[in-house]
């Protein structure tokens, strides 16, 4: 019986810790190039699929061409 009791709770902190990952990586951006990646293959599986450092810079140039976007003192 505490088996299964030490189990449940192992399941409960890997939910937990699962959860909290997806979230960080959401707030963060950092699932955003996952998404894009998957998005290219997924609508033209012959398509050339940007690097990370590529997509990164290209994002941040985006943002930063457009106050609306993002990178505003104000």
């Amino acid at each position: 019986m505490a088996g299964t009791a030490g189990t449940a709770v192992a399941n409960g902190v890997r939910r937990a810790v699962g959860w909290v990952r997806w979230y960080v990586r959401e707030v963060s951006g950092e699932s955003v190039y996952d998404r894009y990646v998957a998005h290219t293959r997924a609508h033209d599986p012959g398509a050339e699929v940007l690097s990370r450092r590529e997509f990164e810079r290209r994002r941040t140039d985006e943002r930063e061409a457009d106050p609306r976007k993002g990178f505003r003192c104000c």
